[in-house]
C-alpha cells in the first residue's frame, strides 16, 4: 500500500469515526434539563438542587479534547428551541421524560449512564400525599378519591402510581382531567382542594419534597405522604443520534470515571457518580 493511499485511509476513518471531533473544533452540545441542577432550581435548601453541571461539561471537554457547551432548560424543547438553535448532542435529565420529549422532536436517544443521588441511588418515586388533617393513612383507602397525577411522560407521577393504585384494586376518579403539570401546582392543588371539601390526593417526586417546603411552596406538616410507588429510573445521560459510537464510548467512558474525582462529585450532589444505566429497577420488597 502507497503511503498516499494510507494517508487517505486514515483521513477517511477520523471523519466517519470522529465528526464531532473535526479541525473546526465545532462544540459538543449538551442539553441539561435535571431539575435539580442549580440553573434549573432554587437555593432554597442547603447543599440540594445546586447541581453545577458546568462542571461536568469542563471535564468531558478536558478528556475529549474538544469544546463542549453546556445549557439548561425546563425542557428539551425549550432548550433547543430558547438556547442552542435546534442543536443537541448530549442530553442529561429524568429519564422517562427525555426518552418522550426525544420521541416528540424525533431525536433518537442512546441512554449512556445514570447518575447516583445522595443516597447512592439512581431512582426516585412518587409519593401519594393527602393533606395532614384527612384521616387517609394508607393509599389502598383512597377510593373514591379524585387523584391528581403528573403528565404521562413523567413516570413517577403517573404510569407507577396508577400501577400501584391497581394493584391494591382503588378505584379513583381524575385520571383523564386532573394532571398537575408539576409537583408545585399538585401540591397547591392538593390543599385547595382539599379545603373545599374536596377527597383528593396528589402525587409529586420524591425528589421534589424538600424543595416543596424549602422553597415556601407549602409549609413542613402541610401534606403527609401515604403511599410509594415502586422505584423508576431518575437522572440519565442520553446521546443523540449525531454522536458516532466511538465518540459515545468516550463519553461514557469519562462520565464512569468521576466516581473517582471527590471534588466534581461533592459540585454534582452525587455518592458514587455516574454509574451504568439501571433501566429496570427492583421492585420494592
Amino acid at each position: 500500500m502507497t503511503a498516499s493511499r494510507r494517508q487517505f485511509l486514515a483521513a477517511s476513518a477520523v471523519a466517519i469515526v470522529s465528526p464531532l471531533l473535526a479541525a473546526d473544533k465545532v462544540p459538543l452540545v449538551v442539553i441539561v434539563t435535571d431539575p435539580l441542577a442549580k440553573d434549573n432550581s432554587c437555593p432554597c435548601v442547603a447543599g440540594y438542587g445546586q447541581r453545577d453541571y458546568t462542571q461536568l461539561g469542563k471535564h468531558l471537554a478536558d478528556k475529549l479534547g474538544h469544546p463542549v457547551v453546556v445549557e439548561f432548560g425546563e425542557s428539551l424543547d425549550a432548550a433547543l428551541t430558547k438556547k442552542t438553535a435546534g442543536k443537541v448532542d448530549i442530553v442529561i435529565g429524568k429519564d422517562s421524560m427525555i426518552q418522550a420529549q426525544a420521541k416528540a422532536k424525533q431525536i433518537e436517544v442512546t441512554r449512556l449512564a445514570s447518575l447516583t443521588g445522595l443516597d447512592g441511588l439512581t431512582t426516585q418515586e412518587g409519593w401519594l400525599v393527602v393533606p395532614a388533617g384527612d384521616p387517609t393513612l394508607t393509599a389502598d383507602q383512597l377510593k373514591g378519591y379524585r387523584i391528581l397525577f403528573g403528565p404521562a411522560a413523567a413516570e413517577e407521577k403517573n404510569a407507577a402510581p396508577k400501577a400501584l393504585l391497581k394493584e391494591l384494586n382503588v378505584t379513583y376518579t381524575g385520571e383523564d382531567k386532573d394532571i398537575a403539570a408539576s409537583c408545585s401546582v399538585c401540591a397547591t392543588k392538593t390543599l385547595e382542594l382539599s379545603g373545599s371539601g374536596e377527597k383528593v390526593c396528589g402525587v409529586v417526586s420524591s425528589y421534589a419534597v424538600p424543595l416543596l417546603e424549602g422553597c415556601g411552596t407549602i409549609k413542613k406538616g402541610d401534606l403527609k405522604v401515604i403511599g410509594k410507588t415502586d422505584p423508576v429510573p431518575f437522572i440519565a445521560v442520553f446521546a443523540c443520534g449525531s454522536v458516532p459510537a466511538e465518540i459515545q464510548k468516550r463519553i461514557k467512558a469519562a462520565l464512569l470515571e468521576i466516581k473517582s474525582n471527590e471534588a466534581l462529585c461533592k459540585v454534582l450532589e452525587t455518592k458514587g457518580g455516574f454509574v451504568e444505566p439501571d433501566v429496570k429497577p427492583a421492585k420494592k420488597k
